[in-house]
């Protein structure tokens, strides 16, 4: 079992060390999306389960309590929050005034980075001014073209032995990120860069970095913890990385969960109990600041070199939860991280709360995922009237225009607070950006009947397979994110939980047979497979994010520079107010007898009378702090 560290953060292997023996704690933050101060932006409102300010003081005391320590970040660090909107899209990142995260990680004393998919949104120009801030490297090995991103780097440090003497060592710290990357953000990767398989790159550069010198390897992986076996170009590889004969420890992310512990079941090759991946030391540390992971690594002179000959991973969260009413926070926020980005702070509080129109009626994703919502709908409309306007005078124009949106927050591994909720009144700019948290572009796509079809199969594959007369069977299928539950706004349809889902949460393609979206029509008439349609929709759907069938081949008629938040924003302030109704779009067949078991917000139950016919109750609370709802189908 993975020994614990104490209060003071010693760990055995520090007592245990002898002569040509030393302890090396190895600390790691994942996907911080901007998430610097310990504040929702969105909410207006601190929170407590967030911030690398918080995750800094764990930094702190670790390494003071270690002979030997290094800090890593495994990517997905400039984007996630209005702080990091704010200095993309409002203020000049300059050698004067760094990105505010980059400010943060320096004061922290971050030895090494990697990239995540989303830290190229906002384009590689801006990525380079942000990274030229950086005082540290940053790795990626597997995506070339990125001016000042190395695939690897050799950090050079001396290291104190069990007997108090110190020896050099070079830890050798090797990057990836998900190859489908250049299909997410084509519009800014596409000729300017290349990508290799995850796998392929690491077996190529390791012995390269071995060659030269590497004691130990570490590789940062912003992939997450998939499949054992390897196949080519798979996103989330990080088992299979973990076998390649060199790396000693590895870091994961991507999937916002958390390495080791229950959120992964147990395999051949993955063992979430004692932290291992092929027998090796690996951390994925949820996300936001949430967690610190620290791999202990015990290591043993040989020749003149470092082996690794003993090793423990564990995570440190910012934060106990569970069963409590609210989160307890363990730590309090670091003072050096929180002055580095104290004006940027206050500059995104003012910049979030300016007004931009009003509401008559509250949006909120509290039941997104069980019936039509406004909030929903509402960024529909607004994608749909921009690309009605663009259209005007082309060979388009005469095709029905329709609008795929889904919820962006609707809990899911965003825990019971991650939900959209605007009350109704004034909307400012932080009520925006929580309708539509992603910095996505718009697109428009040309889409047969078949196409719509195939695409509302993908997105009903959030739900888990319901047999009639089950009682209380869970209604939403585990790991399965809301921003992948795509409503086609200008359709009727429904879906038929009775039947398996014909794709699976990550796209793939599992019952070819299963047919759950029923009644399909458009305009009171069936759709004809045939019929051609424009569909608004993201630059993310759009470039094959989500492995949605057909849309990575799809005509791409309209690929526009304003992003979908930002002509939401228009949208609302051309208006003296708003008013969206949900127009019953889609719904669940009925299943006499049957009920299902819904988990959403705790201020969800506010709503219920929102939901018109559909049959539903309170049902409890769940021990992670969900409100439970019994819905009868």
């Amino acid at each position: 079992m993975t020994a614990e560290v104490s209060v003071i953060g010693r760990h055995p292997f520090t007592a245990r060390a002898a002569a040509d023996q030393a302890h090396l704690r190895v600390m790691a933050t994942t996907d911080l999306h901007a998430h610097v101060c310990p504040y929702d932006y969105c909410a207006d409102r601190p929170v407590d389960t967030a911030g690398l300010a918080r995750t800094a003081t764990h930094v702190r005391n670790l390494r003071a309590a270690a002979p030997n320590a290094v800090l890593l970040d495994n990517g997905d660090f400039l984007q996630g929050t209005a702080l990091g909107d704010y200095a993309a899209e409002v203020r000049a990142v300059t050698d004067a005034a760094p990105h505010p995260v980059v400010a943060a990680m320096n004061a922290l004393g971050v030895d090494a980075a990697t990239l995540g998919n989303h830290d190229l949104n906002y384009g590689l120009g801006f990525l380079q001014d942000a990274l030229a801030g950086a005082g540290f490297p940053v790795v990626t090995a597997n995506l070339a073209g990125i001016p000042g991103v190395r695939p690897y780097v050799l950090l050079d440090r001396m290291l104190t032995d069990g007997a108090g003497q110190t020896h050099p060592i070079r830890i050798g710290v090797i990057g990836f990120v998900p190859p489908q990357v250049v299909k997410w953000d084509r519009r800014h990767l596409e000729g300017r860069v290349t990508v290799r398989d995850i796998v392929d790159t690491a077996r190529a550069r390791v012995p390269e970095m071995k060659a030269r010198g590497a004691d130990i390897v570490i590789a940062l992986c912003h992939a997450g913890i998939g499949a054992d076996a390897h196949a080519a170009g798979m996103e989330n590889a990080a088992v299979p990385l973990a076998a390649v004969p060199g790396i000693d420890a590895l870091v994961a992310g991507h999937q916002h969960l958390r390495f080791p512990g229950p959120d992964f079941q147990p395999t051949g090759r993955v063992d979430p109990a004692r932290g291992t991946l092929h027998g090796k030391p690996a951390v994925m540390a949820g996300s936001a600041g949430s967690d610190l992971g620290v791999i202990e690594l015990m290591l043993a002179r040989r020749g003149a070199g470092w082996a690794v000959v003993g090793h423990d991973a564990v995570l440190r969260p910012i934060a106990k939860t569970g069963a409590a009413a609210r989160p307890v926070p363990q730590v309090e926020s670091d003072p050096a991280v929180m002055a580095a980005v104290a004006r940027d702070h206050a500059a995104t509080l003012a910049h979030v709360r300016r007004p931009v129109g009003r509401t008559t009626v509250p949006l909120h994703s509290y039941f997104a995922l069980l019936a039509d919502a406004p909030a929903v709908q509402l960024v529909a409309e607004a994608q749909r009237a921009f690309v009605a306007r663009a259209l005007r005078g082309t060979a388009h124009e005469d095709l029905p225009i329709l609008s795929a949106a889904s919820p962006g927050k609707a809990g899911g591994r965003g825990g019971p607070d991650h939900y959209t909720h605007v009350p109704a009144g004034q909307i400012a700019r932080r009520h925006v950006a929580d309708l539509y948290p992603f910095p996505n572009t718009v697109r428009a796509v040309r889409v047969t009947g078949a196409g719509i079809a195939a695409w509302l199969e993908r997105a009903a594959g959030v739900f888990n397979r319901v047999l009639p007369g089950t009682a209380d069977a869970q209604l939403l299928a585990p790991d399965a994110p809301s921003y992948n539950f795509d409503v086609i706004h200008g359709l009727r349809y429904r879906i038929d939980l009775s039947q398996p889902a014909r794709y699976d949460h990550d796209g793939v393609l599992v019952n070819p047979a299963a047919s759950r979206i029923a009644d399909l029509s458009f305009g009171g008439v069936p759709v004809d497979p045939r019929q051609a349609f424009i569909v608004a929709t993201n630059s993310y759907r759009a470039g094959g994010g989500g492995n949605f069938p057909g849309l990575a081949d799809a005509e791409v008629i309209l690929a526009a520079p304003e992003t979908n938040r930002d002509i939401l924003q228009r949208f609302i302030a051309g208006q003296a107010s708003i008013a969206p109704v949900a127009t019953g779009a889609w719904g669940f067949v009925p299943m006499p007898g049957t009920t299902v078991l819904f988990d959403s917000g705790p201020g969800a139950g506010a709503y219920l009378d929102d939901l018109g016919a559909v049959r539903i109750a309170p049902a409890g609370t769940t021990p992670a702090g969900f409100a439970r709802f019994r819905v009868t189908l």
